[in-house]
């Protein structure tokens, strides 16, 4: 339930403002920050008579971006839809909006507020957000300063961090199959062993690695032997050990890949590597050159001899590590698979020999859904509910379309062969309805792919909200306007825009029909 401040008290004859508050902390400890906010905000409220009747928090999320930011991800949506029952949202400063990296990203978002009517405040800063040039500047070095600290912050932190892997200690993440995490003092005194999910307590405190328990050692050896010595492959060790009932450190199946992580990383030799894969700010991960790799050989007691791990590494980059194939090749290949299997799915991508790994598809496109549109396939269980529930809403606004321009003394028809309705034998009206996509920076789009656009006078688009369970309005246009046309977006210019409609009454009202004599 949103929170809402007490309503001020505003001298007779003043208009109360209505506004929402947007409350945002980056971390879970900072316990007070969300009360701090509220409470700034409650005096600022006062003073410039708002009632708060919304808030939108997102409490422990990062600013970096838009993702996993749900509050105001909500509130965008409020504002943009007409849903937002308030004029202004009031924020404590610039940086509890965001700390975008990019600045113009930061910016955007409180230009689609305006757009919609909504204005941006912060009651912390010392200035107004009034649009004049001296607000334009101080904002843009506010919006600097918020991604500088972040940009500072991390490099701090990489530091610290690499310079403790240098030194031997271990960095987070799980320990491994056959490994576990040994809690140390800041003297290199051994504690006791960490179980999973537990953290130390003490900021001086450190942790390494340290051999496990020795059936899992024995696993960990049984891989290294099966590849080396009887020359199985990665997914004949996956199947076996499955066969084996033999589960993973985390208690799943194995996985090509999962066999793959274990022939290939050092800590079972002894040795500490980090920063071979990073994600900094919030930007797309990427595999780093070994020179940025931060490393320390022998900071714990192997369980792999190292002259086994050696030839396992050479028989790997014999097998696996080739040229790298392009983009069309690895597309090629899950082609076959979904010509020979019929449908697809991550396991299927996996179980194939010849195909690359599904986390391959992954990194390489974003994610599995966006490899399948490139191939055209389309996976049932995510598009068939959707599918439906639009065929539905298309079937409710013809068939409200065909009573109403009855009721209004017109004629009409729906032509089944055609998919078009034939009004009063003068014009004929497609009818679709457009699932509602969110871009990656927030902004809704609908994609257009019909084959009705070219047999009917007038195209009425019938655009869905996200979810698809509610209609947001209706674009009712000539045609001409909409052939060529493979999207539309919140906003699509004046020439198009033009043509948006709540309701249908505008095909009503072409198809009404009045006798002479009411006329003359």
């Amino acid at each position: 339930m949103d929170e809402v401040a007490k309503t001020p008290q505003v001298p007779s004859g003043k208009r109360l403002v209505r506004a929402a508050q947007y409350l945002r902390m980056s971390k879970e400890h900072q316990t007070y920050s969300i009360d701090n906010q509220k409470d700034a905000i409650r005096n600022y409220a006062e003073i410039m008579g708002y009632d708060i009747v919304t808030t939108y928090e997102d409490a422990g999320r990062s600013g970096l971006n838009l993702g996993g930011r749900p509050g105001l991800q909500r509130m965008l949506a409020d504002v943009e839809s007409g849903r937002a029952e308030f004029e202004t949202v009031v924020i404590y400063d610039v940086s509890r909006w965001g700390r975008f990296q990019n600045i113009n990203e930061s910016a955007a978002y409180e230009y689609r507020c305006q757009m919609a009517g909504v204005r941006i405040e912060f009651c912390a800063e010392q200035f107004a957000n009034d649009g004049s040039v001296g607000s334009d500047v101080l904002m843009a070095i506010k919006r600097s300063m918020a991604a500088e600290h972040s940009r500072m912050l991390s490099q701090k932190t990489f530091i610290g961090q690499a310079r403790l892997i240098r030194l031997g200690f271990r960095q987070g993440g799980k320990p491994g199959l056959g490994l576990r995490r040994q809690l140390v003092d800041q003297s290199g005194r051994p504690k006791f062993i960490l179980c999973p999910h537990e953290q130390k307590s003490l900021h001086t405190d450190r942790m390494i690695l340290v051999p496990g328990p020795p059936e899992e050692i024995a696993t960990v050896r049984w891989i290294f032997g099966q590849f080396v010595k009887t020359h199985k492959t990665e997914l004949e060790i996956a199947r076996l050990l499955n066969e084996r009932g033999v589960v993973t450190d985390l208690g799943r199946p194995w996985k090509r890949e999962t066999v793959r992580g274990v022939l290939t990383n050092e800590k079972y030799i002894g040795n500490n590597v980090w920063n071979r894969r990073s994600r900094k700010l919030k930007a797309k991960a990427t595999n780093n050159p070994p020179e940025h790799w931060a490393r320390a050989d022998g900071a714990f007691e192997p369980i792999i001899d190292r002259r086994l791990f050696e030839r396992a590494q050479l028989i790997h980059q014999t097998l696996y590590s080739r040229i790298r194939l392009s983009n069309e090749e690895i597309l090629l290949a899950l082609k076959k698979v979904l010509a020979r299997r019929g449908y697809l799915s991550a396991s299927i991508i996996d179980d194939a020999p010849d195909c690359p790994a599904a986390s391959l598809y992954f990194h390489r496109f974003g994610s599995l859904l966006k490899t399948y549109e490139l191939i055209g396939y389309r996976s049932p269980r995510q598009f068939i509910a959707s599918k439906r529930r639009l065929a539905t809403v298309r079937i409710q606004a013809i068939e409200g379309l065909l009573g109403a321009i009855g009721s209004a003394g017109g004629q009409a028809a729906y032509d089944k062969e055609n998919e078009i309705l034939r009004i009063n034998d003068e014009f004929t009206v497609a009818i679709e309805v457009l699932h509602c996509t969110a871009s990656d920076y927030g902004y809704p789009f609908w994609s257009l792919k019909t084959r009705r656009q070219s047999v009917a006078d007038i195209f009425i688009l019938v655009r869905m909200r996200p979810g698809d369970l509610v209609i947001r309005d209706y674009l009712i246009a000539p045609m001409s306007k909409i052939v060529g046309k493979s999207e539309l977006r919140a906003n699509n210019g004046a020439q198009l825009d033009t043509y948006l409609f709540p309701t249908l009454t505008p095909i009503t009202r072409l198809a009404a029909r009045a006798s002479v004599e009411t006329i003359l």
